[in-house]
């Protein structure tokens, strides 16, 4: 795992080598056992190097035979192996054993065709010297960050944006639709960024900067219109083949290799499956709160001891909090999951043990974990009932008198159920993920930046998204639009930014497009069915966990942050949100705020 920048002039004059220098030194965490570079008639190469594969061949930036095609990669392509076996049979030679080399030699091979064989996670930055040709492209689900920016005379990338703000005079005017989406979602979604003149290269996209400007491609979807009848019994064989056969390309590594644990499904799984292949105790490590709502280490410890993994544990208190200003740091841009408080603690904890660890992310979105689909699914079935008008009306007025009663029992608690059925099924999906509901965000934003947003509103892409789908399967357009906002938006980061703060690789076996795509052809009532999640998956695990695994009520990773802010940290933060606003965004009445932030 590393970090990449560049500078590409558009004018063909000579690239300020020192500034270069500065943009990749920002980058160490990202890259802390050594740098690399290349310059050429008007283009620079930057190259911060975390070790995994080839650790003493593997240096970057890196050449084909004749130095015409140059690349900067951040990432791993785990089917490496068996690509440079296909190439070496057509004749292409290798100087090393990297991952990084396969790139150059693909591209001789199938020109911009290339990333369709690529299984990983990847940012690329590729230089072609007889086209003049730079092309940058983001792996299918956006694990690895690239930023970007156009200016007046030339075209600059990075890993991150901090990167990007060690050009002098960089524009740095904030993007008001941008903080618009983080005051709804607690994410920026690419491919924006905090910046109005940095932009995100979107997951599974590709852009060709040349002579005749900037081209974007897109080279890879989820279909979920190719669903297959099997029985059960077949898809658990299938799906536990294509599981292990992504596990055991992710522990391809040079350097030691461990696992997060939870105790939950996802990661336990991932756990018993790299014990089987591996061979050897699996170094595991978890996070755990004080609170015991939120405490899932019992059963992680639990877990661990039953598979014999060499284990350990980061316990996560109120006054972990005093890290929020070095994740800003790391962050960048504005970004709300409190749960990356944790995943910064456990990625430390891991560190210490392994230069590599295997997650568990990605279960909920492709399975169908998360209990709101099953709540969705419910809402959109009673929607069917109604006319669009009469839903409007009716369970709009609804939602406005009914109290909010917070307090009270679930079943009391009708005015969002109220809400979600007076919308149609995408914006009804919106409005139970915003962060911030609409008509909260709006009451706590200035009228100023409201204004000058023009009425953007974030939910237009998420209309536009449910409907990309090629079905009319309510539960996989919202797995999609889970999977193209929250997950690589979201989530992805989330793990990206913790984990490399600590200079610590993650890989994802969930994740895998390959297995992704199986997912994607099995039938929804075999991802929910009779109200419960993942179920297709856990019967697929059954010779693998144990039942109290498999049968265990999902817990999330949570925070426990409502206690905090009521507790120790009452006072810190309640300042910090009245007082300090630099940009002035909020509406300053502070007993309007204080009574929504209640």
């Amino acid at each position: 795992m590393c970090g990449i920048a560049g500078i590409f002039n558009t004018r063909s004059t000579p690239v300020d080598r020192e500034c270069l220098k500065r943009m990749a030194s920002v980058l160490t965490h990202r890259g802390p056992d050594g740098e690399g570079f290349y310059f050429g008639e008007s283009i620079g190469l930057a190259h911060r190097r975390l070790s995994i594969l080839d650790v003493e061949g593997g240096k970057q930036p890196l050449a084909n035979e004749d130095e015409s095609v140059w690349v900067s990669f951040n990432g791993e392509i785990y089917n490496y192996v068996e690509l440079r076996n296909e190439l070496l049979q057509k004749g292409h030679q290798f100087k090393t054993s990297s991952d990084t080399e396969v790139i150059v030699h693909l591209y001789e091979e199938m020109g911009e065709a290339f990333l369709s064989v690529l299984r990983g996670m990847f940012a690329i930055a590729l230089w072609d010297c007889r086209s003049k040709k730079l092309l940058l492209a983001r792996d299918r689900l956006g694990k690895k960050p690239l930023y970007y920016a156009a200016l007046k005379n030339s075209f600059v990338f990075a890993s991150e944006i901090k990167s990007l703000l060690q050009l002098p005079d960089f524009p740095k005017e904030i993007d008001r639709e941008a903080l618009i989406d983080y005051f709804s979602l607690l994410y920026i979604p690419a491919p924006k960024s905090i910046f109005t003149h940095i932009r995100k290269v979107r997951p599974a996209h590709y852009l060709v900067i040349d002579p005749r400007g900037m081209h974007e491609k897109n080279y890879w979807d989820l279909p979920f219109d190719q669903i297959e009848e099997k029985s059960e019994d077949r898809w658990c064989e299938e799906l536990l083949n294509a599981y292990q056969e992504s596990i055991r390309l992710r522990l391809r590594s040079d350097v030691p290799l461990g696992a997060f644990l939870s105790g939950g499904v996802d990661s336990s799984s991932v756990v018993a499956l790299m014990s089987r292949m591996n061979g050897g105790r699996v170094n595991t490590c978890s996070v755990g709160f004080d609170e015991k709502e939120f405490d899932e280490s019992e059963y992680a410890a639990a877990f661990a001891d039953r598979f014999n993994t060499e284990h350990s544990e980061e316990r996560v208190r109120a006054d972990a909090l005093s890290v929020i200003d070095k994740l800003a740091w790391f962050y960048d841009e504005p970004f709300a999951d409190s749960s990356a408080i944790p995943t910064y603690y456990v990625s430390q904890a891991a560190r210490r043990h392994v230069t590599v660890a295997l997650s568990g992310d990605g279960g909920d979105e492709n399975f169908a974990g998360y209990r709101r689909y099953y709540h969705d699914l419910m809402e959109n079935h009673f929607r069917s009932y109604f006319p669009e008008r009469v839903r409007r009306q009716v369970f709009g007025a609804l939602g406005r008198w009914y109290p909010k009663l917070d307090w009270a029992p679930r079943v009391f608690r009708a005015q969002a159920t109220f809400h979600a059925f007076s919308r149609d099924p995408a914006e009804g999906y919106y409005y139970s993920v915003c962060g911030i509901k609409p008509e909260i965000r709006d009451q706590l934003l200035t009228g100023d930046l409201r204004g000058s947003s023009n009425g953007y509103d974030p939910y237009e892409s998420f209309h536009d998204l449910y409907r990309r789908p090629k079905t009319t399967d309510h539960l996989s357009r919202i797995q999609y639009l889970d999977i193209k906002t929250y997950l690589v938006d979201d989530i992805l980061v989330k793990v990206d930014r913790a984990s490399m703060a600590n200079s610590l690789e993650v890989r994802c076996p969930i994740l895998d497009h390959k297995f992704m795509e199986l997912i994607a052809r099995i039938p929804w009532n075999l991802k929910l069915n009779n109200g419960k999640g993942k179920y297709i998956f856990k019967k697929a695990l059954n010779s693998v966990l144990p039942n109290e695994v498999l049968q265990r009520r999902k817990q999330g990773f949570a925070v426990p942050l409502a206690a905090w802010f009521r507790g120790e940290l009452r006072e810190l933060s309640g300042d910090l949100i009245l007082t300090q606003d630099p940009l002035g965004v909020l509406d300053r009445r502070k007993d309007k705020i204080s009574r929504k932030l209640s």
